[in-house]
């Protein structure tokens, strides 16, 4: 199969190769229901030590800058609780932790949560996590630009490969809220 964005010598639907992916990543894909079929999001098998963005897009392809989005887990504070939460951005802004996050969290502060916190809680790879397969609790947080775009390359949940997924389907994941602002210049 040729992927639908990109240059990628592997792309498989992502249906087709559950046992590639993450457990709760893969159970995401085999429970999948919305306007946009499973087999439209696409797994491409990609170089682990290549995952970042500046370095992924330097391998594959400078295109590929402005389709990719990074899902990181921030952490709001409010009294004694906390929430995690997970917010996806286009990779060439950065995530409005102190403002956009803050206020829709309703959080007194909100930070990034630390690295042993994002993967134990994800059970994903830290460089890898993604906004499908997290926790059926946690708000995910999108900015509307990512969106937009007809494909958008997010990690896997691994290291080793990307998906590349249609924009509209990160409105429809579990507890999504779409939100002008969120990723800033």
């Amino acid at each position: 199969m040729r992927a639908p964005i990109g240059q990628f010598d592997d792309a498989t639907p992502a249906p087709d190769c559950l046992d590639t992916l993450t457990r709760p990543v893969a159970d995401a894909v085999r429970q999948w229901h919305g306007s946009v079929p499973a087999d439209q999001i696409v797994y491409v098998d990609t170089e682990p030590e290549w995952a970042d963005t500046a370095t992924f897009v330097e391998h594959y392809g400078k295109e590929l800058l402005d389709r990719s989005a990074n899902c990181v887990v921030v952490a709001g504070k409010r009294g004694g609780e906390s929430t995690l939460a997970a917010c996806v951005v286009l990779s060439t802004t950065r995530v409005d932790v102190n403002g956009a996050v803050r206020r829709q969290l309703g959080a007194r502060k909100a930070s990034f949560a630390s690295m042993d916190t994002a993967t134990g809680e994800t059970g994903m790879e830290y460089g890898g996590i993604t906004p499908i397969g997290l926790p059926a609790d946690w708000p995910v947080l999108v900015d509307s630009a990512v969106v937009d775009l007809p494909y958008v390359l997010v990690g896997s949940g691994r290291r080793r490969g990307k998906l590349l997924v249609p924009g509209k389907a990160f409105a429809e994941l579990p507890n999504a809220v779409v939100l002008e602002g969120l990723g800033v210049a």
